[in-house]
């Protein structure tokens, strides 16, 4: 089956159309276009994501990212049939919110033939409820367009199942009970993953994001936006020693398995006031700073995460969300399993994989395809859509 998905949770329009053969059990995967226009250049400039900002950029680029994707697909074909006008009223009922996306939609629907694809599959939660509403719209449109069904996935398994590209390496059945840590801007969370589609959720942060804590310590020594990958990229130059900065690592030695980081940023905060403008401005400091930031991140998210999978006896260790393309965790995290949990798989995504995107959504349509209707006032967004109950 060939399934096309939508991803708009945040601020990265995705899309991708994933070909599948076989069974849920040993599904095999073929990725025929995986397509993302990204809104990070808007971001450094204006500091950060802006939901109703980020939305008016998804209006904008759903059209022309599908296009590209069919395109890649070898999906794109000109139509030869006459338009369905009588269709109009109800699409311009589906995106009354959003006009400039309707306005850029009525060419495309007249121009290009429907789709060999089967299903639709589109993110309705958690993330920024404007952004989420316009994919979830764009998708109710094209069913009802092209009479396809839609199934509404959510956001954080779907960084969880992304890993299972890799299946080939580890039979389905040997993977779970899995300890999933998703780690991004919005989320940091651990998750038992008892199979597909029944988790409890065992921990989370009680304030900060770890990416978000990223973003904020880069942005009090002057760095810009995004600050995970700069601050990452910094912490190599670092030249640590007896006096470099020292910073906490909050909830370290906690007994359960939530986090806190709204704590760190402060720490940061306070060290940075008490240096001199000449101290501020050197690089060698920046550069352990952020060393000293990363680290005291990640040493907290492998604590916790070797303990949940001790405790509850978990056979896999998976990693989900954007801040898993930190290479210093996935290195980090692989040494302590060989060393404390030798007998534990480890599943991390590609770093093209970890960012928001539209393939990681469609893997979750697939193994939620029996949950796919076609009663367009079902689907609704959900910004605090949770994975467990």
């Amino acid at each position: 089956m060939k399934i096309l998905a939508v991803e708009t949770s945040c601020d990265d329009t995705g899309i991708a159309i994933l070909n599948i053969l076989g069974d849920k059990k040993s599904p095999n995967f073929k990725i025929l276009s995986n397509v993302i226009a990204s809104q990070v250049e808007i971001g450094k400039k204006y500091g950060g994501v802006y939901p109703m900002m980020a939305k008016r950029e998804h209006q904008r680029n759903l059209v022309p990212v599908l296009i590209k994707a069919l395109k890649e697909s070898k999906l794109l074909k000109i139509s030869s049939s006459e338009f369905q006008n009588s269709k109009l009223e109800i699409l311009n009922s589906i995106l009354e919110r959003e006009p400039e996306l309707y306005k850029e939609l009525i060419p495309f629907l007249k121009k290009f033939e429907k789709p060999d694809v089967d299903l639709i599959a589109v993110t309705n939660g958690p993330g920024l409820e404007p952004c989420l509403w316009v994919g979830v719209n764009f998708a109710k449109a094209l069913s009802s367009f092209w009479d396809i069904q839609v199934v509404t996935v959510n956001h954080v398994e779907s960084h969880i199942l992304v890993n299972f590209l890799q299946t080939t390496n580890y039979p389905l059945q040997t993977i779970f009970p899995a300890i999933a840590l998703v780690v991004s801007g919005g989320h940091t969370q651990l998750i038992l993953v008892k199979k597909i589609g029944s988790y409890k959720i065992l921990g989370e942060t009680r304030d900060d994001a770890a990416g978000e804590c990223f973003d904020k310590c880069a942005k009090i020594l002057g760095l810009g936006y995004p600050g995970g990958p700069i601050i990452s990229k910094l912490a190599e130059k670092a030249v640590l020693g007896p006096t470099s900065p020292k910073l906490p690592r909050p909830m370290f030695n906690t007994k359960d398995y939530d986090f806190s980081f709204s704590g760190l940023k402060t720490a940061v905060l306070y060290h940075h006031r008490k240096q001199d403008k000449e101290i501020k401005k050197n690089k060698q400091y920046i550069a352990d700073m952020c060393a000293e930031i990363q680290q005291a991140i990640i040493d907290v998210l492998i604590r916790k995460t070797i303990k949940a999978t001790k405790d509850y006896k978990a056979k896999t260790i998976i990693l989900g969300g954007g801040v898993t393309a930190n290479h210093e965790l996935k290195t980090q995290l692989f040494i302590k399993i060989k060393e404390d949990l030798p007998n534990t798989k480890f599943l991390f995504p590609e770093i093209d994989h970890s960012t928001d995107n539209g393939l990681m959504t469609a893997i979750a349509g697939f193994y939620h395809k029996k949950s796919a209707r076609s009663d367009l006032a079902l689907f609704r967004a959900d910004a605090n859509l949770r994975i467990s109950k």
